[in-house]
């Protein structure tokens, strides 16, 4: 055996072993050349950092991540980016705060193990392929269930893409049955979704994402986070323009 194909030793204090061995396995499944290479490098920095480095490891997850489709690269900080600004609007602080701003930035982690031909298919996906897509919310909830310090994110990470009217993925949740984390999350990803070019579109802009979420309120977004995020809405402008222009 090559041990170039087989994950590095991990030493007994390393942050997050079992969340990384967990992402190894699902890469090397996939035999993906690249995607091995950029998850041996994660390993290898995730084992060299401690726990004092926690918001770094996740940030050098997401990266890895990200790597896979320049479409929607830096996605997951911009959707961290937001739900951090609308929890400090909001009064949200503590380790409530914490929770959803790590969660956005790991909202998507499950996409790892999505095939690249629906992943980074250039046309709309046709049902089958958005059945596969729909997945990737319960495989990032199996993946953070790896990991103690990751485990009270399941929930968001698990219910982003609900929608206040029960018609969302996977279980179908309503109103207050989601979590406002996973509620939070899911106006920012839509937020980001809307407002970046994708292969089979280009960007909306500001004005039409507005009323987008505006008309969809009490539907796919809870009223008050979507109101409370449309009374706010030149600073979700300044927050994605501050990451454009770095």
């Amino acid at each position: 055996m090559e041990t170039k194909n087989c994950p590095p030793l991990l030493e007994i204090n390393s942050p997050f072993p079992i969340l990384v061995l967990s992402l190894y396995s699902l890469y090397n499944k996939s035999q993906r050349t690249k995607e091995r290479r950029c998850v041996i490098y994660m390993i290898q920095e995730l084992d060299r950092l401690n726990i004092d480095a926690y918001h770094e490891i996740v940030e050098c997850i997401t990266s890895a991540l990200d790597a896979r489709d320049p479409y929607t690269a830096g996605h997951s900080e911009r959707v961290s980016d937001l739900a951090q600004m609308i929890c400090g609007e909001m009064g949200i602080a503590g380790e409530c705060q914490n929770d959803i701003h790590v969660a956005a930035h790991l909202h998507d982690i499950g996409k790892i193990g999505i095939p690249d031909a629906v992943l980074n298919k250039p046309e709309r996906l046709t049902d089958e392929e958005w059945e596969i897509m729909k997945e990737h919310p319960a495989i990032g909830a199996e993946i953070l269930s790896k990991s103690s310090m990751l485990s009270g994110l399941i929930d968001i990470v698990l219910h982003h893409h609900e929608r206040f009217d029960g018609k969302g993925y996977p279980d179908g949740l309503k109103g207050a049955e989601i979590s406002v984390g996973a509620r939070i999350i899911a106006i920012c990803d839509s937020i980001d979704a809307m407002t970046s070019t994708r292969r089979y579109r280009k960007a909306l802009g500001f004005d039409i994402c507005y009323q987008e979420i505006e008309k969809n309120l009490g539907k796919m977004y809870d009223p008050v986070i979507g109101r409370f995020v449309l009374d706010n809405w030149d600073k979700v402008i300044a927050v994605l323009q501050k990451r454009e222009d770095e």
